[in-house]
């Protein structure tokens, strides 16, 4: 990408790069006497070997698998040069640091967890990709004092899942979490990480109490609200543009043994968006609240989620309903509860939120799981498209944060118009209120205090399917443009640094000092392209 002309950079980006430039000199000795002038453009395979003279604990591999040069979304693929497997954190420090003095800003480098991105977030071409489920550690469970406050304190590279299963040994689990727990803590805490438990506990994000982070200098920086905090919330949602977390702290809450969840169709949008804000406008509500969309779809079984036991008349029941082609809206709902103790007060208020909603009766759903087969119920969904071959396809998916006030005309142009056919995966929409979320982070969002996460989690299946759902996914952003309903994507992907200076608006300069100030050469997380050259070049 060729760099935006001058007049197109912020005044602080321009007087930033200009004040660096003249203290050159002055701060050469302190990075490294013996670097390269910035004239001098070391090749990669030079590049390469320097770093196979490093002492390292891990081990850098150049037979590169396939899976490294692709991710979830499946539709970019772009092969490194290598990928270190990181057995100590020294080991990324000690990269990070060498490519930092050489002044090697084209050897970009990338920090793969789970590799869930969806525009190749993961990937470093020619570059160096870091994969961080190689770094894990041992857990640690820490209770804080004696109201049931604890923290786990886990390594950037771990599973949620994992975290899950350790941390209920303790009687405790965090607070926050994604639809889908095979992820790693870093690369959801580089986004925000939202599910149904956003609209009470805001986004992981919000859940976090201290991190150790690896910037783009080499540098290893323990950080908190309290110590390092610009660094601390510029990561935080940052999009692993000013440092890879190697190590954070989640907070923790006592955890349930059961859940009841609940879903229930509604046929009207308008009724379906007053209960969903009702709900998260209360203080005595559900633990997790979502909803989604079925499009043309003759029975609710046909949903991503699972299918809940039908023994009782009233599922039986629910499964018989006829959506003649309608597009219906699905509200689900989920409270903790730990038997036996609980139950009667769980059924009790259960039954009393139920009576303030407007859904169709005939269609709910009700079921009693565990809390842990509640929090991973994706991955059951996920093994059985595994099993058919349907997992490992391109997911050109599309997420957005809408406006309370605006989603309604996105409802009838979205739902109404642009789509209107059979959608290709689930459409998730609900709310979250945001006035329980910490604004110090770099998540960007609409700039109501309430707004809807829409996301559009399709699968490419056939032939033509992928530049058919690419071509839908332009329409909505574009109707989103030209209606100025000042939408925010989630996850976002851009392919120019205007479009990332309007995503970022009065929060750019800020993100751009971060930069100069974390990652001045640009090397981590290439696959944003945010800044695609370096900031300031050092000695």
């Amino acid at each position: 990408m060729a760099s935006p002309p001058p007049s197109s950079l912020p005044l602080i980006f321009i007087l930033l790069s200009t004040f660096l430039s003249l203290h050159h000199a002055n701060t050469c000795s302190s990075i490294n006497n013996s670097a390269p002038s910035s004239s001098s453009i070391l090749p990669p395979s030079h590049i390469l070997s320097s770093l196979q003279t490093l002492p390292l604990h891990g081990f850098l591999h150049h037979s590169i698998p396939p899976l490294a040069s692709t991710d979830f979304g499946n539709i970019y693929h772009f092969p490194p040069l290598a990928i270190l497997h990181p057995h100590s954190l020294s080991d990324i420090s000690r990269v990070i640091t060498h490519l930092f003095q050489i002044s090697s800003a084209s050897f970009k480098i990338a920090a793969r967890g789970h590799a869930h991105s969806l525009q190749g977030q993961a990937q470093a071409h020619h570059g160096l990709v870091i994969n961080m489920e190689s770094l894990r550690e041992a857990m640690r469970v820490v209770r804080i004092d004696d109201q049931q406050v604890a923290y786990v304190e886990v390594s950037g590279g771990e599973l949620w899942i994992n975290v899950l299963h350790e941390t209920l040994k303790h009687g405790f689990a965090p607070k926050s979490w994604t639809d889908y727990l095979h992820l790693t803590v870093g690369g959801t805490l580089s986004n925000a990480g939202i599910s149904g438990q956003a609209f009470r506990h805001g986004p992981q994000i919000d859940n976090v109490f201290h991190l150790q982070v690896v910037t783009g200098k080499g540098e290893v920086v323990a950080c908190s609200k309290d110590q390092n905090a610009d660094l601390f919330y510029g990561v935080l949602g940052g999009l692993g543009q000013f440092g890879i977390i190697t190590k954070a702290r989640i907070s923790l809450e006592p955890a349930p043994k059961m859940v009841k969840w609940i879903r229930v169709l509604y046929s009207e949008f308008s009724v379906f968006a007053r209960d969903q804000e009702y709900l998260i406008s209360i203080e005595n509500t559900f633990d997790y609240i979502e909803g989604f969309v079925i499009m043309n779809r003759s029975g609710i079984l046909n949903s991503w989620r699972s299918s809940f036991n039908l023994k009782d008349p009233l599922q039986v029941q629910a499964t018989q309903f006829e959506s003649e082609g309608r597009t219906l809206y699905c509200l689900e709902m989920a409270k903790y509860f730990t038997p036996p103790h609980e139950i009667e007060a769980m059924n009790k208020s259960v039954e009393h939120l139920l009576s303030e909603l407007s859904y169709i009766p005939s269609t709910i759903f009700l079921s009693e799981v565990s809390y842990v087969e509640f929090l991973d119920r994706v991955h059951a969904s996920e093994l059985k498209l595994r099993a058919k071959g349907l997992w490992d396809v391109p997911h050109p998916w599309l997420n957005l944060l809408v406006p309370r006030t605006k989603i309604h005309h996105f409802n009838q142009e979205v739902f109404g118009k642009i789509l209107t056919d059979s959608n290709n995966g689930p459409i998730l929409i609900y709310p979250v209120n945001q006035t329980r979320w910490n604004s110090k982070t770099c998540l960007v969002t609409p700039e109501e205090d309430v707004f809807y996460l829409v996301a559009f989690l399709s699968s490419a299946v056939g032939e033509g399917s992928l530049e058919h759902i690419l071509n839908q996914n332009k329409r909505i952003l574009d109707f989103c443009e030209e209606a100025r309903l000042g939408v925010k994507q989630y996850l976002p992907h851009y392919n120019t640094q205007e479009e990332w200076q309007s995503h970022f608006g009065s929060r750019w300069e800020a993100f751009v000092q971060r930069k100069l100030a974390y990652d001045p050469l640009a090397l981590l997380a290439p696959g944003h392209r945010i800044f695609q050259n370096a900031i300031a070049t050092p000695c």
